[in-house]
C-alpha cells in the first residue's frame, strides 16, 4: 500500500566535481553540522512513451539504495515543492497499482516504460538549529545517468540538493550565498531527470500560450471563464485517484468539479464557439451521470440510516429492512463499478484532453474579448431571470408530482446561478457573493426537498411489496412519515428563503 502522500520542498544547485564544499554551518541559524552519511542510489525512472509525466513535472522511479528505498512519486504542489507518495519496492518491472491510481489522469491509456537508470552516490549533511531543531539536509551528488528514451546517452554530473526538514522557507535564501559563494549555482533542471534527458524533455502541458491569467474588471470576459474551469479542472485531477481507490467523498467532489465545468459552459457559452461548448458540456453530462448513480445510492443510503435513529425503540432493529439495504447497496456496488469502467475508458482521457484543450485554447467570440465587468454581469443577470422564471412556474404548479418537478428544476437553475456568481466573486465583490450564497441555500433546501422525493418513490414501492414482516412493513411506514414530514418542512422553508428577495440580486448597475 502506498504511504500517504508527504510535501518534498527542496532547491537545486549545479556544482563542478572541483567545487569544493560549502562552509555550511556559516549559514544563518545553522549551529551544527552532523557528520556525513554515504548512501549508493540506483534508481530507474519510469514514463509513457511520449514522456506524458515528464511533460506534467512528474516523476515515478524505483529506487534502491538509502533509507527511503522503494517507488516514489512525485507531484508537483507549488514552487520548489512536491508531494511524495511511496510504495514499497515489489517487482522492478511493475508499477504499483496504487501509484497508477494517482496516473490513469495523466497517462490516458498509454503504458509505462523505464526512460532512464540513475546512479547516485550521495553524502549528506543534517543541519541543526542553535535549539538543536532538524533544519535541513544538504546533499553532495555524483549522479551517473543513462537514458534508455527517447535516446540513449550517458552523462556525469554533480549537483546539490538541499532539502527543508523543519526549516521554514526563508532558509533557502539564507543558505544561497553560502553555497553560490563556492561558485555553486541554482541549477537550471527541475530534476535529475531532467537533466539526463536534456533536449528530448518535452514541452511543460496543461499551460497552452500560459497559465489562465487573473480575471480583472476591465480583462476580457474569457480570462473568468478559463480561471475558473482551470480550478475546476485542478480538482477534478486531485480527485480523479481518490474515485479509483474509493476514498470517501472523492465521488462527490469529482462530480461536484464536473457540474460546476458544465454550469460554466452553460452560463458564458455565448463566449465562446457553439459546437464546441456543446459537445464539451455533453461530455461532462455524460460523466455526471455516470459519477451519480455511485453517489445517488450513498446519499440515499446515509440518509435513511440516519432516519432509522428517529424511529420507535420498539418494533425497530435499528438497522435498513433488508431489501432496502440490498437494493441500496447494489445499486452504489453497480454504480461504482461503472464509473471505474468509465475512468478507464478512451471517452474519458478524450474528455480531459478537450477540457485542457479549451481552458488553454479558448475558441472565443468577439465577445470573449470585451471587458469582463459588463459582460458577466449581463450573463450572470440572465442566469438570474432563468431562475426567476422557475421560481414562478413552481408556484403554479399543483401540489404533488407536478409541483415536485417544478421545484427540481428552480434546483437546477439556483445552482447555476450560484456557480455563475462563485466565477465572478473576484469581479463583482460582495454582490456576486451574496447572489452566490443565496442561492446555494436555495439550493440546498430544494437538494433536500428531492431527496425526500426519491426516497418517498423508493419507500412506497418496496412497502407495497407482498408478504412484508411486521416489523418491516412498520420500518417503511415510519421512514415514510418522516419524508413526508421533511417534504412538507423543506416546502416552507424555500416559500420563506425566496421571500427574502435576496435572490433577485442584479450584477449589472
Amino acid at each position: 500500500m502506498a504511504s500517504p502522500g508527504q510535501v518534498e520542498n527542496e532547491q537545486k544547485y549545479d556544482a563542478d566535481t572541483s567545487t569544493p564544499l560549502p562552509a555550511l554551518s556559516d549559514i544563518p541559524g545553522v549551529e551544527r553540522v552532523a557528520e556525513p552519511v554515504s548512501d549508493h542510489l540506483e534508481a530507474v525512472y519510469f514514463d509513457t512513451p511520449t514522456l506524458a509525466l515528464a511533460a506534467r513535472r512528474i516523476t515515478l522511479r524505483r529506487r534502491t539504495g538509502g533509507a527511503d528505498h522503494g517507488w516514489h512519486l512525485k507531484l508537483p504542489a507549488g514552487e520548489d515543492r512536491r508531494q511524495e507518495i511511496q510504495a514499497p519496492l515489489g517487482r522492478p518491472d511493475t508499477v504499483p497499482e496504487e501509484l497508477k491510481d494517482h496516473l490513469h489522469v495523466y497517462t490516458r491509456g498509454e503504458d509505462l516504460m523505464p526512460v532512464a537508470r540513475l546512479t547516485t552516490q550521495r553524502t549528506t549533511y543534517r543541519l541543526y538549529a542553535p535549539g538543536g531543531e532538524h533544519l535541513a539536509d544538504f546533499a553532495d551528488d555524483q549522479v551517473d545517468a543513462e537514458t534508455l528514451h527517447p535516446a540513449q546517452a550517458e552523462q556525469h554530473w554533480r549537483e546539490w540538493e538541499i532539502e527543508l526538514v523543519h526549516g521554514a522557507e526563508r532558509f533557502f535564501a539564507a543558505a544561497q550565498e553560502t553555497l553560490t559563494r563556492t561558485g555553486a549555482r541554482r541549477s537550471g533542471h527541475a530534476s535529475k531527470l531532467a537533466r539526463a534527458i536534456g533536449g528530448g524533455w518535452p514541452p511543460e502541458r496543461g499551460t497552452g500560450t500560459g497559465p489562465p491569467r487573473k480575471p480583472r474588471k476591465k480583462g476580457p470576459a474569457a480570462d473568468v471563464v478559463t480561471a475558473y474551469l482551470d480550478e475546476r479542472i485542478t480538482e477534478l485531477f486531485t480527485h480523479d485517484p481518490g474515485v479509483r481507490q474509493e476514498t470517501p467523498d472523492a465521488v462527490h467532489q469529482m462530480r461536484s468539479a464536473t457540474r460546476r465545468m458544465r454550469s460554466a459552459l452553460a452560463t458564458y457559452r455565448k463566449l465562446f464557439d457553439a459546437s464546441r461548448v456543446k459537445k464539451l458540456g455533453d461530455e461532462l453530462k455524460w460523466l455526471a451521470r455516470i459519477l451519480g448513480g455511485a453517489r445517488d445510492a450513498e446519499v440515499m443510503r446515509e440518509r435513511l440510516r440516519q432516519h432509522l435513529g428517529e424511529l420507535p425503540k420498539e418494533g425497530s432493529s435499528g438497522s435498513l429492512p433488508g431489501p432496502l439495504d440490498h437494493e441500496l447497496g447494489a445499486a452504489y456496488d453497480a454504480g461504482y463499478q461503472k464509473v471505474i469502467t468509465a475512468l478507464g475508458t478512451g471517452r474519458y482521457y478524450r474528455l480531459l484532453d478537450s477540457l485542457e484543450d479549451f481552458r488553454d485554447h479558448p475558441p472565443a467570440t468577439h465577445l470573449a474579448s470585451r471587458p469582463a465587468r459588463k459582460v458577466t454581469a449581463g450573463l450572470v443577470d440572465k442566469s438570474a431571470r432563468r431562475l426567476a422564471r422557475a421560481r414562478k412556474a413552481a408556484a403554479r404548479a399543483p401540489a404533488g408530482a407536478l409541483r415536485d418537478a417544478a421545484l427540481h428544476q428552480v434546483r437546477k437553475d439556483a445552482k447555476r446561478l450560484r456557480h455563475a456568481g462563485e466565477s465572478v466573486a473576484g469581479i463583482h465583490g460582495k454582490r456576486a457573493r451574496r447572489l452566490a450564497k443565496s442561492a446555494r441555500r436555495l439550493q440546498e433546501i430544494l437538494g433536500d426537498h428531492q431527496d425526500s422525493v426519491m426516497a418517498r418513490s423508493l419507500l412506497a414501492r418496496l412497502a407495497a411489496g407482498p408478504d412484508l414482516p411486521p416489523d418491516t412493513a412498520r420500518s417503511y411506514a415510519g421512514l415514510l412519515e418522516i419524508e413526508e414530514r421533511i417534504a412538507r418542512d423543506t416546502e416552507a422553508r424555500y416559500r420563506k428563503a425566496v421571500k427574502k428577495k435576496a435572490l433577485d440580486i442584479r450584477l449589472r448597475h
